[in-house]
């Protein structure tokens, strides 16, 4: 620690005021948020491999200068055991998506806005990441080969597999293993495989943009394997269709930096990657669960061989007997089959410019009415229940939309969301998931957002939007709630939002993009 503190020193030529030792991370490196008298900190690590650091150091270095999204390296002691780094926070994309995650895989929008900007983010990484790099400095190997992946079958079977008690023959799995490491490694890459691509390893900005930390076990190899990784994380939970969504933005994204294949062709490969995978992960889960006896992994267990069952059910891979063996593996007692998550719908949100009616010259010159360049724009935005009726303008103009909720599924139908509203999460999760409120929301997005804009281009006062529903409670409350942070966020017009019945009232101020 004290070799640390001078490193610091050296570097900026004072002590840190304190050092908070951080979190470990699963690695033998030490991390340490080191703060100085004007309250600005920066990461120091120590670590116990000097290879591994020289690996973390050459690639942190090398990506600086390709204008990735990592932590520029500030300072290193010359044997490499010490370095410091930009401090990005204390938000990772796993702490970001914790509510979904621990709702059963219901992810909210928001939740999965941040995992596609991440996913669109790899490419970035592999691809431009690969450009010019020494893979001489990777470690413990520079290359995804087929020696590593038959290391890490054979990790799964004798960590996991013989764990179980399953009955298997020897010479058949080996031989499985032996055309399935041999297909994983047949394409050529120039590719910077991260390796260890997980939401743990991704940092979160105030403006949520995703940096890319623990790279220091990357190789050159395949694209496919960061993408399996990330998305058939069992504990992430995701569903089916969210990973299908979060496949096609990535590969869109990858478009952008290489020739790729077919999305036929892509998928095909990716399968064989997430097989892998999911074996290889198996094995880290028997050797910390059955023989190590860390809670965590045994309880991480069952969700990845759900995993691993919808996985033979949904692909025909060309490997009989180990496909075989391993459906017996998901059919043991103690490996029952786990219920099924509701499946999220996918969501996205298209909205105009904010100048949808730029002037023609052949119009010639306009008129004006009296309520023209006044400006500026207040919208007010209300949810109310249509027993007690719908609220009343006061500013005198008699303008903008009352929109009536009441088509959509009714969360206050069910007991656990009775005393809840439309901004607790549970009903926020509740709406999103059955998805009828976003299909809603998108249409009334497009309509508000022309209007505003176009009020705005003439410098109109006051815009008014009223949700109404059964009780004023759940659907209005999520809608006027989501268009009011929707239109500040977008136009940044001062926006007054009042939940009537619920006697919740915010005001969100103008921004300087008006």
């Amino acid at each position: 620690m004290q070799q640390l503190k001078e490193l610091y020193r050296e570097w900026c030529g004072q002590d840190p005021v304190s050092v908070e030792r951080l979190p470990g991370a699963g690695s033998n490196r030490e991390y340490y948020r080191m703060t100085n008298a004007e309250g600005v900190s920066v990461i120091g690590c120590k670590g116990t491999s000097r290879e591994e650091n020289h690996a973390f150091l050459s690639l942190a270095r090398h990506f600086a200068k390709r204008q990735l999204p990592v932590p520029a390296v500030l300072a290193a002691s010359s044997d490499e055991m010490r370095y410091l780094q930009d401090d990005l926070g204390s938000t990772s994309l796993f702490d970001a998506i914790r509510g979904g995650r621990e709702a059963g895989g219901r992810y909210n929008v928001k939740e999965r806005e941040l995992l596609r900007r991440t996913i669109r983010e790899l490419p970035n990484m592999q691809i431009r990441g690969a450009r010019g790099l020494d893979f001489s400095v990777c470690y413990p190997q520079p290359d995804f080969n087929q020696e590593g992946v038959l290391f890490d079958l054979n990790y799964f079977k004798y960590c996991f597999l013989k764990a179980t008690g399953l009955d298997f023959h020897e010479l058949k799995l080996e031989a499985g293993f032996r055309m399935l490491a041999k297909d994983l490694v047949r394409d050529e890459t120039t590719a910077f495989l991260y390796r260890d691509f997980q939401a743990r390893n991704v940092m979160l900005n105030d403006d949520g943009k995703p940096y890319f930390i623990d790279f220091q076990g990357g190789r050159r190899g395949p694209y496919y394997y960061d993408v399996a990784s990330f998305l058939w994380q069992a504990s992430a939970r995701y569903s089916s269709s969210l990973r299908t969504e979060l496949i096609h933005e990535y590969y869109d994204a990858l478009k952008q930096y290489t020739e790729v294949p077919s999305m036929r062709d892509f998928n095909e490969r990716l399968q064989l990657f997430v097989l892998f995978r999911t074996l290889q992960v198996l094995g880290a889960y028997g050797f910390r669960g059955y023989f190590e006896r860390k809670a965590h992994f045994i309880q991480s267990i069952p969700p990845a061989i759900q995993n691993l069952r919808d996985l033979l059910a949904a692909n025909d891979y060309p490997y009989p007997y180990l496909v075989d063996m391993l459906k017996r593996l998901t059919e043991l007692p103690q490996f029952a089959m786990q219920p099924t998550e509701p499946t999220p719908r996918k969501d996205g949100y298209k909205t105009t410019d904010r100048n949808p009616y730029p002037a023609n010259p052949s119009d010639g010159k306009a008129t004006f009415s009296k309520y023209d360049g006044k400006g500026p724009l207040v919208v007010k935005v209300f949810s109310f229940s249509y027993h007690k009726g719908i609220p009343e303008d006061d500013s005198g103009n008699g303008g903008g939309y009352v929109f009536d909720c009441r088509s959509t599924h009714n969360p206050g139908r069910y007991e656990p969301y009775k005393q809840l509203t439309g901004i607790d999460e549970p009903v926020i999760r509740f709406l999103e998931d059955d998805g009828e409120i976003l299909t809603f929301l998108d249409s009334v997005y497009k309509l508000a957002d022309a209007h505003v804009a176009r009020y705005i281009q003439r410098g109109f006062t006051s815009l008014m939007f009223s949700f109404g529903c059964t009780g004023g409670q759940h659907r209005s409350v999520y809608c006027a709630q989501h268009l009011a942070e929707h239109i500040s966020e977008k136009f940044g017009v001062e926006v007054k939002l009042l939940h009537r019945e619920q006697k919740i009232s915010q005001v969100f101020k103008p921004t300087d993009n008006v």
